[in-house]
């Protein structure tokens, strides 16, 4: 008898741990529903961003992205975002998908526009940014100038005259 009182007791211990460690982990990770209106904005790809991504103004977050799906229409993927009923965003603000580093995830960032209309509840970004593909990049580098230097090279001549290649 006295061993399964020690065992619950232990059993306890351990399930308060982790619920402190589960609690610490949510409040550190600011991962917390932002109060406020709802924007949407349209990309042609969201690629790396999740819900409750980071929305940024001037690198502070006003706000999380809740919701991601695709318009059957356009097939252009729709994102919503809530932000922060403090920031009031006008209309010509732009939305573009980054990243801090190559190994941290995506995040919209806004850039606000200067027209005096503001984005009400339920609004739209119009202009909009897609995120940059790295390993697109990196293909456009490695084969791009590869082939570049091979069809872009002039011979000279000995009268110092620039001749295309024959290629021979």
């Amino acid at each position: 008898m006295h061993r399964s009182v020690i065992e619950t007791v232990l059993g306890a211990v351990v399930l308060i741990v982790a619920a402190m460690f589960l609690y610490f982990i949510t409040y550190s990770s600011g991962f917390r529903s932002v109060d406020g209106y709802e924007v949407r904005a349209k990309f042609n790809r969201v690629n790396g961003l999740a819900l409750g991504s980071d929305v940024r103004l001037s690198g502070i977050k006003i706000g999380s992205v809740v919701a991601t799906k695709l318009d059957t229409k356009t097939y252009l993927a729709e994102i919503d975002m809530r932000i922060d009923r403090s920031v009031k965003l006008p209309t010509d603000t732009t939305a573009k998908i980054t990243s801090d580093s190559l190994l941290s995830s995506n995040y919209v960032s806004l850039e606000p526009g200067a027209d005096e209309k503001l984005i009400g509840d339920g609004g739209e970004i119009v202009a909009t940014q897609d995120p940059v593909n790295l390993m697109d990049l990196i293909g456009r580098y490695i084969f791009g100038s590869a082939g570049g230097a091979k069809d872009g090279q002039k011979d000279k001549s000995p009268q110092g005259q620039s001749q295309p290649s024959s290629g021979q």
